[in-house]
């Protein structure tokens, strides 16, 4: 194929009579019409205390745990195929469902996030909040060694992916307030009230 597009490109600078690119050049432009194999998404939904939940995956881990009401565009993904039977999401079903009963303070799943490398380190930051605790947006601003980041790392928090799991409910206000949360505050308050009453639960 890289021969039949060579031959074609150097007839196409005779007849043009332009400089030749390098084989490096060469070889990259064929590499660029050879398009990438999209990301392929699953789902399926659940029943939990805080409403119906979205979970998505690809095969490199869990994508999205999604609101009922989710806000259009604030988590962007391919087209969606439901499976019931996928083993990741049916892993991450278990693990909600140990949670929302008290049994589970920590989940161990492989996330596959997606978004820029700044937004990644603020999620990163996310899992390392202790269950219960209730961090300001200055401290895991502080924390990725961004100080004076505070709002965007409340932007980055907004589009997190994967809620509850990755808990950026634990976030508040540098008052104490409870702020924007893509499920509510409602729900937020709900998560919080959940993780206070049940500081040291059974693991498994």
């Amino acid at each position: 194929m890289l021969a039949i597009f060579g031959l074609g490109y150097i007839f196409y600078l005779h007849v043009r009579k332009q400089p030749a690119l390098s084989p490096k050049r060469l070889h990259l432009a064929c590499m660029k019409t050879k398009k990438e194999k999209p990301t392929a998404y699953s789902y399926k939904t659940m029943k939990s205390p805080v409403g119906v939940l979205k979970l998505v995956a690809s095969e490199r881990g869990l994508v999205a745990i999604l609101w009922q009401n989710e806000r259009p565009n604030r988590v962007r993904l391919g087209p969606l195929t439901e499976d019931k039977n996928h083993p990741i999401l049916l892993e991450a079903e278990r693990q909600l469902n140990d949670y929302f009963a008290g049994k589970r303070d920590r989940f161990s799943l492989r996330f596959d996030f997606a978004g820029t490398e700044f937004q990644k380190s603020v999620w990163r930051a996310l899992l390392a909040i202790p269950f219960g605790a209730t961090p300001s947006y200055g401290e895991i601003a502080r924390q990725i060694g961004h100080p004076t980041a505070a709002r965007a790392v409340g932007a980055a928090i907004g589009r997190n992916p994967i809620s509850i799991m990755v808990p950026c409910h634990r976030v508040i206000g540098s008052t104490g307030k409870l702020t924007g949360f893509a499920g509510g505050l409602d729900i937020k308050a709900s998560l919080l009230k959940h993780e206070s009453e049940r500081r040291r639960p059974a693991r498994r």
